[in-house]
């Protein structure tokens, strides 16, 4: 005999149905602004984008070509030198909150993370400039980097915390019961088990970390030149197209709508690269 369908069940079927539409209504607005903003910054920066923006340093106002070579080394090089600061500091952060939680410690780091990652980045700008920038006399990518490694930390130590603490209890009571010391549990098992989160968190950190222009307005600065040193001022990408953004010379300004793209399409790149690790959970 076939089941009939009364009315409570209809119900609650066109309700479920409908609200699943309301859910992918408001899905694809959520991504229309994305896709609006790649798509102008595409139609602006797309035309003039070639091989002579990432090898040529920027010319004088009145000439054609050039490009932001010098910025985009000086970009990877201060985001390198932020990864060796911020990632061990964050990770190890974030071990010390999910394996030690209860401790006094964890309690007032976990405020502190908190804290910290309400800060404006303009503010965390400020603060190295006074103990760093300051003390040396000078401009330079090492304080950038410092100041690019303090927004990473809150943020990778959140999401190692939140990863570990998914991790089953039995599989840390295992390692204990084999007579494994706690901190081989903790780094040979535990980090072993949640290593593909860790790492979409710092893709994720490092993906925010890249367009951020106040703190480096106040610490590496910038120059027109390739960047030799890291203890001179160093041009960086977001820097130099805030500079040539807000000039009056048009040439500039499509400058900045290029390096705007090659940034955004380096953004998009991390957090593609991110989505693929976490959905097949990649273990290295």
């Amino acid at each position: 005999m076939a089941h009939r369908k009364t009315p409570a069940i209809i119900k609650r079927k066109v309700i479920s149905r409908g609200m699943i539409l309301i859910l992918m209504v408001f899905s694809v607005m959520s991504v229309i602004p994305l896709l609006a903003i790649f798509l102008y910054v595409l139609s602006r920066g797309g035309a003039a984008l070639n091989l002579d923006f990432f090898t040529h340093l920027p010319q004088p106002v009145g000439e054609g070509g050039g490009g932001m070579g010098n910025a985009v080394i000086g970009s990877l090089s201060v985001l390198g030198l932020a990864s060796l600061i911020g990632i061990p500091i964050g990770i190890a952060n974030g071990i010390l909150l999910s394996e030690y939680r209860l401790t006094p410690l964890a309690q007032s780091l976990r405020l502190s993370t908190d804290l910290l990652t309400s800060v404006p980045s303009i503010i965390v700008g400020l603060f190295v400039y006074a103990i760093i920038v300051r003390p040396m006399r000078g401009f330079s990518g090492y304080a950038g980097a410092v100041a690019l490694a303090i927004i990473m930390i809150p943020t990778i130590a959140r999401t190692t915390e939140e990863v570990l603490k998914l991790i089953p209890q039995h599989i840390r009571e295992a390692g204990l019961a084999l007579g494994l010391p706690r901190w081989k549990v903790t780094t040979h098992i535990v980090l072993q088990c949640g290593l593909s989160g860790i790492l979409t968190g710092t893709l994720l950190s490092l993906a925010r970390i890249a367009g951020e222009t106040a703190p480096l307005l106040f610490t590496s600065f910038g120059n027109p030149f390739w960047p030799s040193s890291l203890s001179d001022p160093t041009p960086t990408l977001p820097v130099q197209i805030y500079t040539y953004a807000i000039s009056p010379f048009t040439e500039w300004q499509e400058q900045a709508w290029v390096g705007a793209l090659v940034l955004i399409s380096f953004v998009f790149g991390l957090n593609i690269i991110t989505r693929c690790l976490f959905h097949k959970k990649i273990s290295l």
